[in-house]
Formats: structure tokens, sequence, C-alpha cells
């Protein structure tokens, strides 16, 4: 009998097929499951995390401009490393191109890779090139590394830890709506003109999104050690489960607490689309969601542009979204391929 990967979802696959690998080395301490594994290198802590993009999946060609794609592979790689509390410091960037590909169109690519590692001062150090014929396809390694008492994982929150996130959510997966729909309504239109005013915000947060370096070193200066952290790759639900599953906890965030960009509203009702649900399912955010203990709340002030949405609650209780009026909504992961609507 065949098992449906919907029925599954991508984390319940993940753990299905590397639940038969155990650990052999002392030095590895953390396999799959987390942000990124963790290796014990002697004085510090070495992590690990890969990301693959591909085209049709992850972005369409029709509107991302190569030099962004290169920049987004870099920041999809990082945002896990900042997510277990450490700094990048290596990538690989490994590529499979079809023959439709000039040199140009890789030297574009490529750019957009350089400019990212430039800003966030990390070398790449290899990778590997490959003929494909079924479209573009990125992979990134990124490695990194964190002191022995700084490590976060996901499993560490505990009871009535406040659950916090930087930035605004929902926006990246608006930007690629709104990319849609340009793109559906201008198929076949000679000199096209998409009608992008007043949501360049959103584009960006889609085509060229930045990793979390400034709030990981705020925290580091204010000496907040989250008690578990993710980056918001997959969407607040799915990631906020992660967090609960890994530490046995339950959750409560709450509606009126989400941080949603302006321009998010906006397009939102245009599109007809519910901007709670963008923000609870939308994903490509890359902020990061953390928990500290309750004690900690005053010092997030030094935290920019974090807000404090929720708490952790007894595992028995679940994890909800409750809503002004009391209501309380269980929060659901989409399934596999899942779109948010």
């Amino acid at each position: 009998m065949s098992t449906n990967i919907n029925t599954l979802g991508e984390f319940g696959l993940i753990e299905r097929i590397t639940k038969p690998f155990a650990l052999k080395h002392a030095q590895s301490l953390k396999g799959p499951g987390d942000d990124a594994a963790v290796i014990d290198s002697g004085n510090v802590l070495t992590l690990v995390s890969t990301e693959l993009l591909l085209e049709g999946i992850h972005f369409d060609l029709t509107y991302t401009p190569l030099v962004h794609l290169g920049y987004k592979t870099i920041v999809a790689g990082i945002s896990d490393i900042y997510a277990m509390n450490g700094t990048p410091k290596q990538v690989t960037i490994s590529i499979g191109v079809s023959a439709r590909f000039a040199v140009e169109q890789i030297e574009e690519i490529y750019k957009g890779v350089k400019i990212a590692c430039d800003k966030y001062n990390v070398d790449l150090v290899g990778g590997d090139t490959s003929a494909s014929l079924t479209g573009l396809t990125l992979g990134v390694t990124a490695i990194g590394e964190v002191a022995k008492d700084k490590i976060v994982y996901r499993s560490g929150a505990k009871n009535n830890d406040l659950i916090c996130v930087t930035g605004d959510l929902g926006s990246a997966y608006l930007g690629l709506k709104l990319l849609d729909r340009e793109k559906r309504v201008l198929d076949g239109v000679q000199n096209p003109e998409p009608q992008f005013e007043g949501y360049e915000y959103l584009l960006q947060r889609q085509l060229k999104p930045e990793a979390q370096r400034l709030a990981v070193e705020a925290m580091a200066d204010s000496d907040i050690r989250p008690t578990a952290m993710i980056d918001l790759s997959d969407g607040l639900g799915s990631d906020l489960l992660q967090i609960c599953k890994a530490s046995k906890m339950g959750a409560r965030i709450y509606l009126n607490r989400l941080p949603i960009a302006k321009e998010s509203f906006k397009l939102a009702e245009e599109l007809n689309i519910d901007p709670v649900v963008a923000a609870l399912n939308g994903g490509e955010d890359y902020e990061l969601l953390f928990t500290v203990p309750l004690h900690r709340q005053n010092d997030l002030a030094g935290i920019p542009g974090t807000e404090i949405i929720g708490h952790m609650v007894p595992e028995s209780k679940g994890c909800a979204l409750i809503t002004p009026d009391g209501q309380e909504i269980a929060i659901t992961a989409p399934g596999w391929g899942t779109e948010t609507e």
C-alpha cells in the first residue's frame, strides 16, 4: 500500500525517512529535526544547514531577477544558522542548469550570491555544477558556528515563556500573489506594464528577503538567549508547531498581536485573501520565531522590530490562535504542496 506524501507533510516525511539513522559519532550532537545540524568542533559548535530551490516550485523566472535569486539563495541558507543563535561563516552553492541558459545569466545569479556573501560576511568555499533537463536548480549549504553556551534549539521552550517574532508576517506570500496576478493578467501582452505601485515592500520581501542578523546581534547585546528558536520559512503556524513538538509544549498566540504590514492588509483585501491566513501559512518571511522567559519581557525592547504574540502553555492544551472575542482556533500546518488561499 502506497502512502501519499500529503498525509505526512514535509516535516512528517523528514521524520519518517530519517528515523532509522542513529548518530554514530560523539561529535554529532544534533541530526535532522532542527534548523541546522550541530557538530562539536572542540572550542565551538559547528552548524550545517542545506536548502534546495527548484524552478517552478520555489521561484518563477518570469518575474524573478537572476541577481535576486542568487541573493535569496544565500539568505535561505544562512537564515537557518541565525535560527540556532549562530553566525554563518561559509556557504557552498550547487547549481543544475539547462542549455537554455547563457553563461551571462549564470553570472547574474552569482552576482547576487556575491552581494549577499559580502553583506553577511560569508565565504563561498565550494559547490557543484551539473546539467539539468528539468529547469534551474540551486542548492546551498551554510556552515556557521556558535559558542557552546549560546546554542539555541527548537526544544527548549518552557511553560509561560513569551512567544516572540521579528518583523512582520505574510508579506512575502502576498508579494508572490501579486507577482502571480500580474503574470496572469499580462500573459501575451506586448510591452507589459505590471501594476506594482504601492506594493514595492511586498515585492522586496518575496524577491530579496533579508536574514535576521541584526536581531541575533541585538539579543546578544542584551544578553538574551532564547529558550527556543526557528526561522519562519514555512509559515508561522507550521513553524510554531515545530517548536511545540520539539519542546513538548502547547501555545497560545493572539490574532490582534500578529504583526502584519499595512501593505499586506491592503493587497489582501484587493485579492480577497485573509491576511491572517497568509501570516499563519504563507512562509518565506525569513523572520525569527523565538521564546524567552517571562521575566525578560522588558529586555525585548532592545530587539528592534520584535513583537510578543503569545505564550507557551502545557502540551495538553494544544496550540491555538485566540481571536479578540476569546475564541480558540486550533493551529494546523498545511499539507505537502498545500497553497494558502
